[in-house]
């Protein structure tokens, strides 16, 4: 179930970058949609987890939640939907495929947990396997705009990656409370915080543009995107190590050069075929330990 959910996940959030894009390029204020994209995601879920009795109004008032929401919603999207504005959704993928890197540096630079070397290797790989898959994409000519959103998506990636860290803390401290609500209320959490900015930095276009594009980017990403893909990150967190889950960045990248070529036939040359295998390589290799406690469990019950 974990592998199925794992690969479900990859599968959502490689669409994500390209629905974000077209709907800012559609008019929608990026700091506006996505707010209302986790706000309303976030409300649905906690009002269906409220109504199945898994949790509580009390939960919106814990500050552990709100700190996640700041982490994983807040700084992570408020800087990549501001960047998709300048930079393409391919670029904004390899950019977000630092993110478990990120986990690892804070893990063990900051916190000053054990390392493990051949996961940070892993992640290496992965970020080297990324580049080569979106080489191609990323002309040479490049604007002021497009460095700065380059290097507002590796700050987000930071917030991104203390956030993950931390959702393993309070999944543990409230672990009576589903965590489906757990990601419902740092949602609600974010995406407030998200409509709060775009209320001060957005002043002037206070306002959704819907139109037939901007309004299915919009839905899709409140079912699919959040509603569905961060339930399922939250479930993996709840009994994974956070650096597995978040290895969905480097699948992503695969999946938005597919989207490129399809929607807006892009070429794919052999950088492709090298990239993908570099990916996954990394990939493994990041998650060895977790792959192997995993493939143990499956044993012990088969033993049974």
């Amino acid at each position: 179930m974990v592998i199925i959910n794992y690969l479900f996940m990859c599968l959502i959030f490689g669409t994500t970058f390209l629905a974000i894009k077209i709907g800012v390029d559609s008019g929608l204020p990026p700091f506006l949609s996505a707010g209302m994209r986790f706000f309303i995601a976030g409300l649905l879920l906690f009002v269906f987890m409220s109504w199945r009795r898994k949790t509580s109004i009390g939960l919106l008032f814990q500050k552990e939640l709100f700190l996640t929401g700041l982490g994983l919603t807040f700084g992570t999207f408020a800087t990549l939907y501001w960047a998709e504005q300048y930079v393409s959704s391919g670029v904004a993928a390899v950019l977000s495929a630092t993110g478990p890197m990120m986990i690892l540096v804070i893990q063990y630079l900051i916190l000053k947990q054990k390392g493990n070397r051949v996961a940070f290797v892993g992640c290496l790989i992965g970020v080297i396997g990324v580049s080569f898959l979106i080489l191609p994409s990323i002309s040479l000519g490049t604007t002021s705009m497009w460095v700065a959103g380059c290097l507002v998506i590796i700050i987000g990636e930071v917030f991104y990656a203390a956030g993950a860290i931390y959702s393993k803390h309070v999944v543990n401290k409230f672990q009576n409370t589903h965590p489906i609500a757990l990601n419902a209320a740092q949602m609600m959490m974010g995406g407030g915080l998200l409509i709060v900015l775009s209320f001060v930095m957005e002043r002037g276009h206070f306002a959704l543009n819907l139109n037939f594009m901007s309004l299915g980017s919009l839905l899709y990403l409140i079912v699919f995107g959040s509603m569905i893909g961060h339930s399922l990150f939250y479930w993996l967190v709840a009994r994974m190590n956070p650096v597995f889950p978040s290895t969905w960045l480097f699948i992503s990248p695969i999946i938005a050069v597919l989207l490129g070529h399809i929607v807006y036939h892009e070429a794919i040359s052999w950088y492709t075929g090298i990239g993908t295998l570099t990916i996954i390589t990394g990939t493994v290799l990041a998650n060895f330990h977790s792959i192997r406690v995993l493939v143990k469990k499956k044993s012990l019950v088969m033993g049974r």
